[in-house]
């Protein structure tokens, strides 16, 4: 029988984890499932608050931050599991969830990762921003979901409840097999943090596995737990692990296209923001395109080890550009269809 873990990285939430980890362990006990907090090198007494009120919790201490990727891998590398169930420490899990998700795993060998629905811990019966009912990427690299287009969240009225593939799951509750997440080397330790689990995805569909999404399980979700949606770190950190996932993975008509009209769409989003006083976020954006061209002999060498990997194509990407069908008034994922 297949053995399962949830493993949640924590950086400095003390306060996620007395509110949301009772939760967890206690969803997580009738399946026989243990639980292990990987910490980041946390200053803000974490791991004293693991050691006396989770004594049964599984705790793997880091030396440092080294963000959502690296800690991870370095974490999961040190956890025996044939299943990894990833949780952001901002997560709360419902009795039940589980179940739905070791099934899917269980009966479909071929599926590296699948995810349950996310959504908001504020507004409970609409998607939550990071992953709603699942994802896909547009031709121009731009991520959206099954319940979010862009900054649209929609209402769940069970209009996505159908299990599907999808092009990508979020990190926030991510479900995968160990085995598939070591063959590939696990996320991208250069991104640090964010497009991460869409970069993983993309291999993982490339290397012949499916993605999906399981909405017979819904998970609870804050958000913006670490860093908030207009921090210039974030801003940075999307735009520049968007190029490079997009150079790693794409195929080259869409690295093409990308080239000619990523950097002119780029440049009005710095704009957009410099028209907002936020000059650091403007900064941001060209920072975000130096580290690219900075990694360009690094991400050839990651292509080429993709591409060696490649089995199959992915899923289907979206043939045309989100952003203008979201400006021409498409807002919600139905609409699409």
């Amino acid at each position: 029988m297949a053995t399962a873990k949830i493993v949640l990285l924590n950086w400095n939430g003390a306060g996620y984890l007395r509110r949301f980890l009772p939760g967890v362990v206690a969803a997580a006990a009738p399946e026989g499932v243990g639980v292990a907090v990987v910490d980041n090198g946390s200053t803000d007494g974490s791991t004293e608050l693991l050691a006396a009120e989770f004594p049964t919790v599984e705790l793997v201490r880091l030396d440092a931050n080294y963000g959502f990727a690296g800690g991870y891998n370095r974490g999961l590398a040190r956890i025996e599991a044939d299943y990894f169930l990833l949780l952001n420490t901002d997560v709360e899990t419902p009795a039940g969830w589980l179940r739905p998700i070791l099934d899917c795993l269980d009966r479909h060998p071929d599926v590296g990762a699948v995810a349950p629905k996310l959504r908001s811990t504020e507004c409970r019966d609409r998607f939550e921003y990071a992953g709603a009912a699942g994802g896909y990427i547009d031709f121009l690299g731009y991520p959206f979901c099954r319940g979010r287009i862009l900054r649209c969240v929609e209402e769940d009225r069970g209009q996505y409840d159908d299990a599907r593939d999808v092009f990508w799951v979020s990190g926030a509750a991510f479900c995968c097999r160990a085995e598939v997440f070591r063959h590939l080397g696990g996320f991208d330790d250069d991104f640090f943090a964010h497009m991460e689990e869409i970069d993983l995805c993309w291999r993982m569909q490339l290397a012949g596995y499916r993605v999906r999404i399981e909405p017979r399980s819904t998970v609870y979700h804050v958000g913006g737990g670490t860093l908030q949606t207009d921090s210039p770190r974030k801003v940075f950190l999307n735009h520049r692990n968007n190029l490079a996932m997009l150079f790693k993975c794409a195929p080259p008509v869409q690295r093409a296209v990308v080239a000619v009209v990523r950097p002119p769409l780029d440049l009005l989003a710095a704009l957009s923001y410099l028209a907002q006083g936020r000059w650091d976020n403007f900064c941001a954006v060209f920072r975000a395109w130096g580290d690219f061209i900075a990694w360009h002999r690094v991400l050839a060498a990651k292509r080429r080890a993709v591409r060696g990997d490649r089995r199959s194509e992915a899923a289907p990407i979206f043939r045309g550009s989100i952003l203008l069908r979201y400006l021409l008034g498409w807002r919600t994922f139905g609409r699409l269809q």
